[in-house]
């Protein structure tokens, strides 16, 4: 019997309802693993691209393509892998866009520029265990981190893969990652038997050393609340932090109800009353709420704050955000400060506690430091602040280490003199930056050479400094640029000049200048001396102190006495309508013996520094030493006619 139009119709449109359920209800499954992960007992590594999609603009010499990438990261290994963190080394000038189950490790918000590769750390779960532990089962040994970005100049059906995958922690080793395929690299990585790392079933990571730590100690937890103290702490010895500035992500729209010891940078609720968090905590007055803002700046509070019985009244608190090194003063070397967090659904018990990410921070004139992801370590212990003779522990703690790295563009730099020549060697051009622009471009050249100086130059701003330098270069015979050199564009110039050189000793002076706007209390500069710090005797009106860096004793600390630690900043002289400004000036003579450091050659550059600190940052050196000058005695009795009558003619100009 033949089956009629209807009955068709009807069976289709039954076939057609049952589909649409299934199809819409599966996701999509994740690319199994590669057949050499069951291979790998310990680490698997793989970075598998999905897809890519031209997008816009067009452009034919930079197109942008929109690409997807899965990281996979499976412990086969005996032990729990706490922790993890992965470095993809990306090739294709990537922007990341976004990242599943993973935080950058220097703390870097998304989007962000991941040209010159960047470190993965797990989040919310950074541990990995092992299939010992859970009798394999692959959702607690596995994290899967996709990843959407933008890449440049590779079109599909090309794979822009990366260069490099590897795993960074501690403890392991990792060769170079194989490709399968056409679209997965991929690394098996195994513990390194040279390497102590944390012992087999202790709970938490041991904890870490760096530059810059800070620990992030919950004190006091409540269900939908909970007290944190936060201490930064300062570990190198050329290390510090004026006005300091922390930066970090709250997770889970956590916000800040109170502060003591510091204080955010902006105090603006708004975010709350406008989100989830005002619709839940009905009966919290929000005008009395700190900061809701999901990435805060906190700042340190000034030193009137100190005793203040709401705001203050914190141990090493309120200093207006200066960190010492030890080397200097130990108790200046952290700062403290609590904040009272309120959560949010559904992390309403007292252990739910997710600490924030992407910390940061900065100061002023201060080298630049990157910190990695929190790390969960056994709880900190305190003093009983009731002065009984026993510690209280932390609810629960987690170590922020961060790590000094010397920005691209320095902001100080140093010249250098001598007794023997009487050219100053300056400050490199654009040693501080500040000449990328057309309308410098146009006046001044980044590219041609410092131009020699004379002694009285130093004492004279750059913009005021021109027919000073070109008449000394005719006086010494040197051709000129056109156009001229650009100037330093440092804020702190330091000049290192030698004095003496004699058969027992010699001697030096420093100088420092500071021809910005901001005096800088508690200053310090120290010098790299590979060979002459042994025989460091004294400074005269510096306090100086050697110390060891990394177990070689070759810097020479310096910072000013008690009472004159003041480098004050440039002010006008005393008639502003003629004279050029002022900047603050610090010097001191420093005096060294040849007994300890025999076969050293001062005039040969063992009297000169490598490397010179201001504040904790690298300042940009001359680009050569000075010479013996064999003009010098033929034109001494000319310059010392000559050059204060051209001084005395550029001051009334």
């Amino acid at each position: 019997m033949g089956l009629t139009p209807n009955f068709i119709s009807w069976i289709l449109l039954l076939s057609l309802f049952t589909a649409i359920p299934l199809t819409l209800s599966q996701p999509q499954a994740p690319p199994p693993l590669s057949p050499d992960a069951n291979l790998c007992n310990g680490v698997f590594v793989s970075y598998t691209y999905s897809t890519g999609t031209k997008i816009k603009p067009n452009d034919t010499k930079n197109q942008p393509y929109r690409f997807e990438s899965a990281i996979t990261v499976l412990n086969n290994g005996r032990d729990e892998l706490k922790s993890w963190r992965v470095f993809v080394k990306f090739a294709h000038r990537e922007i990341l866009v976004s990242a599943t189950n993973a935080v950058l490790s220097d703390g870097s918000s998304l989007p962000v520029s991941v040209e010159n590769g960047t470190i993965f750390s797990g989040f919310p779960s950074a541990d990995l265990k092992s299939a010992i532990m859970t009798a394999g089962d692959i959702t607690q040994m596995e994290a899967r981190v996709e990843l959407v970005g933008t890449q440049f100049g590779v079109a599909p059906p090309r794979v822009p893969l990366p260069k490099n995958i590897t795993l960074v922690n501690d403890g392991w080793s990792c060769p170079k990652p194989t490709q399968r395929g056409w679209n997965v690299l991929e690394v098996c990585c195994t513990p390194n038997p040279n390497i102590t790392t944390a012992k087999i079933g202790e709970k938490f990571l041991p904890r870490q050393e760096g530059d810059l730590t800070i620990m992030y100690d919950v004190i006091k937890p409540y269900q939908s609340s909970y007290l944190t103290q936060v201490t930064i702490e300062n570990h190198n010895p050329l290390g510090r932090l004026d006005n300091w500035n922390l930066r970090f992500a709250w997770m889970k729209d956590e916000f800040i109800f109170t502060t003591r010891g510091a204080y955010p940078s902006v105090v603006d609720s708004s975010d709350c009353i406008s989100g989830p968090q005002a619709k839940y905590y009905k009966e919290i007055d929000f005008s009395n709420v700190l900061s809701c803002a999901r990435r805060p700046h906190i700042i340190d509070l000034p030193l009137t704050k100190y005793n203040d019985t709401a705001m203050g009244r914190i141990p090493f608190c309120c200093r207006n955000g200066t960190i010492l090194p030890r080397s200097m003063d130990p108790e200046k070397s952290k700062s403290v400060f609590q904040m009272q967090v309120y959560k949010m659904p559904p992390d309403l018990n007292i252990s739910a506690i997710t600490p924030p990410q992407n910390w940061q921070i900065k100061g002023n004139l201060n080298p630049d430091y990157i910190c990695g992801p929190p790390v969960r370590v056994s709880s900190s212990q305190f003093p009983d602040p009731s002065g009984l003779p026993s510690n209280r522990t932390a609810f629960a703690s987690w170590q922020v280490v961060c790590n000094i790295t010397q920005p691209a563009t320095p902001q100080c730099c140093v010249s250098f003199s001598s007794y023997f020549n009487d050219s100053i060697i300056p400050c490199k051009t654009c040693a501080c930056g500040g000449c990328s622009s057309n309308r410098v471009a146009r006046t001044c050249s980044a590219t041609s050479p410092a131009l020699l100086l004379p002694t009285q130059a130093l004492l004279i701003p750059f913009e005021n400094r021109t027919k000073l330098a070109t008449a000394w270069a005719a006086i010494k015979r040197r051709k000129l640029p056109n156009p001229l050199p650009c100037g330093d564009n440092c804020g702190v110039t330091i000049n290192w000049h030698l004095a003496t050189d004699y058969r027992g000793g010699w001697t030096a002076r420093v100088t420092l200048f500071n021809w910005g706007e901001t005096d800088f209390a508690d200053w310090f500069t120290a010098v790299e001396l590979k060979k002459a710090v042994p025989g460091f005797q004294k400074a005269y009106s510096f306090n100086g102190t050697t110390i060891a860096i990394n177990g070689k004793n070759t810097t020479l600390l310096m910072e000013g006495l008690p009472g004159l630690n003041y480098l004050m900043a440039e002010s006008d002289g005393k008639n502003p309508d003629k004279d050029f400004r002022v900047p603050g000036k610090q010097q001191s003579v420093l005096s060294f013996t040849k007994k300890l450091t025999p076969g050293i050659k001062v005039r040969s550059g063992d009297g000169f520094p490598t490397k010179v600190y201001f504040n904790g940052q690298e300042c940009s050196l001359p680009s050569g030493l000075p010479t013996n000058n064999s003009q010098r005695r033929h034109v001494s009795t000319f310059l010392l006619m000559v050059l204060p009558f051209l001084a005395l003619m550029f001051l009334r100009i």
